[in-house]
């Protein structure tokens, strides 16, 4: 976002195609081995249809979210999201986001990730913002 980030802001959203090779690698990647992540059969001999992804991904997923919205100079200072439906291959999951708070070069984030099951993640993330500690601290951007 080039302008100032303001409580009541949506940031636009980031669909996401669930493949089974994101939710593979994600697991690898996070080294979470949980046949439930990579092993079909083994995840519906445990009860589920299918693989699902992790929370590790997830996470990452969420943290590329708000970075992506906010620029890569955005630093992710908490991330606390809580799990919900399971995100199956073939879903898609959308992530969207609020600001609810900003404070100085600090912002607090909403974030709900959605799948055709409802609610796969939701919490918050706070955010230090790019260029926002000059701007509110009167100091020069370049140093």
């Amino acid at each position: 976002m080039s302008a100032p980030v303001r409580p009541g802001d949506e940031l636009a959203p980031l669909v996401v195609p669930v493949t089974r090779t994101l939710i593979v690698a994600g697991a690898v990647a996070s080294r979470d081995y949980q046949d439930v992540h990579h092993d079909a059969e083994l995840a519906r001999a445990k009860g589920s249809p299918d693989i699902f992804m992790n929370i590790l991904t997830t996470n990452g997923l969420v943290g590329r979210y708000i970075t992506d919205r906010l620029g890569p100079g955005a630093e992710l200072r908490k991330v606390a999201i809580r799990l919900g439906a399971p995100n199956y291959p073939g879903d898609t999951m959308t992530l969207t986001g609020t600001v609810t708070e900003v404070a100085g070069d600090t912002a607090v984030v909403r974030v709900v990730g959605a799948n055709r099951l409802g609610h796969h993640v939701t919490g918050t993330v706070t955010v230090r913002l790019p260029g926002a500690r000059s701007e509110a601290r009167g100091e020069e951007r370049d140093r």
